[in-house]
């Protein structure tokens, strides 16, 4: 008999390269951003704004996320199981964010070909944090191409590590924990002590997805036809480098498959930035690297399902009754 979360995870993802993000869609990262911006005022109200209010939100948001899923899930599986087993499709294909991605980098490139490049800055600036008003073509493909490095991870690569463990539940709680990230984990005088726990969770939660990655990167290099030895070179010798535990892993694999180099000067809200480089500069950033780094990417996830899926199916393998 099939392990019944593994039909459930190919369809989720197979829906996911179909129909992306529709912004008509009703999509659980928007609600958790709400419960977010709901309950913040409350916390601090009541603890005021320091790590322990930071906690205690964190905890509240990512264990709503799990508890709630899981109750759902088990509420329609009472009133039937396809019921059940559609939600859980459905909430899985939420926590994917492959086919998105492309199309966000993929608009970036296009506006790139036709030469249009204050088009394209706009078009980055929806999917980067640092500024691009003044960024040069090569600025914004290498803007463009670490982010699709670092949202491999945790956009795609995380969020099925945690479904093959725990089904649903588990990935919107990987979810939650990464959307509370990017509102309040900021080293800003605002959420610099209120942050930290969201901070630090996300932290925690991709570390040993990105360490897998590692294995998985090289053969998506492969499939691909870029630089399988520089990616697991360039991913253990650099990664380190980045101030991102995890994403740092991601960017530098993604240099060294495309053997380029990536990271140096950048700005956020006008503030200079210089982080560390990542990667040996065999050749210059070009446009077409955008494009190459999302199939990449397809790889990537693609292998990274049929691994943490066969993973869950050996374990449960071994762990059955005799």
């Amino acid at each position: 008999m099939i392990e019944p979360l593994i039909p459930c995870l190919a369809g989720a993802y197979l829906l996911d390269l179909l129909l992306g993000d529709p912004r008509w869609l009703p999509h659980p990262v928007r609600l958790f951003g709400l419960a977010a911006r709901l309950l913040e005022p409350a916390v601090t109200f009541v603890l005021g704004r320091n790590r322990f209010s930071g906690l205690v939100f964190t905890l509240l948001i990512v264990g709503g996320a799990g508890a709630g899923s899981w109750a759902l899930i088990r509420a329609l599986t009472q009133v039937h199981p396809g019921l059940g087993l559609g939600v859980t499709v459905y909430l899985l294909y939420t926590s994917f964010a492959a086919r998105d991605l492309d199309r966000h980098a993929t608009r970036v490139h296009a506006a790139l070909k036709e030469g249009n490049l204050d088009e394209a800055r706009r078009r980055l600036s929806m999917i980067v944090g640092r500024d691009t008003a003044s960024l040069d073509e090569r600025g914004v493909v290498r803007a463009a191409v670490e982010s699709v490095a670092e949202s491999t991870l945790d956009g795609v690569l995380a969020p099925l590590f945690y479904a093959a463990i725990g089904g649903a539940p588990a990935a919107m709680a990987f979810k939650a924990a990464s959307t509370l990230d990017s509102m309040v984990g900021h080293k800003t005088e605002r959420y610099l002590r209120f942050g930290w726990a969201s901070a630090r969770l996300d932290d925690v939660l991709n570390w040993i997805p990105a360490r897998l990655a590692t294995l998985i990167y090289p053969l998506a290099s492969l499939v691909v036809g870029l630089r399988p030895g520089g990616t697991w070179t360039v991913a253990w010798r650099d990664g380190g480098h980045h101030p991102s535990p995890n994403a740092g892993i991601s960017e530098a694999a993604m240099a060294g498959a495309l053997g380029v180099r990536l990271g140096g000067a950048c700005s956020y809200d006008g503030v200079a930035d210089e982080k560390p480089t990542l990667g040996d500069p065999l050749r210059e950033l070009e446009a077409a690297d955008i494009r190459r780094s999302v199939l990449w990417m397809y790889a990537s996830s693609a292998l990274a399902l049929v691994v943490f899926a066969g993973a869950r199916v050996g374990v449960l393998y071994a762990l059955r009754p005799a």
